[in-house]
């Protein structure tokens, strides 16, 4: 399985399956997987990863996209 870093968005894509670090986890760091539904971020970078909605509608920032 190849990680690729959550920070270029170009690397993202809907259906694929990420790591997401949410809002009220950024502390701890925990990471939630999923699939993403859609990218919130227009930019094509992020240093803190780009904002994306899994389908089951948590919204947080990518930390890995799994493959």
């Amino acid at each position: 399985m190849e990680n690729t870093s959550g920070t270029i968005r170009k690397s993202i894509k809907t259906g694929k399956k990420v790591e997401i670090v949410q809002k009220h986890h950024q502390q701890s760091g925990e990471l939630t997987k999923g699939v993403v539904k859609r990218i919130l971020t227009n930019s094509a970078t992020h240093p803190h990863g780009i904002k994306v909605q899994l389908e089951t509608g948590e919204i947080g920032r990518v930390k890995n996209v799994l493959s």
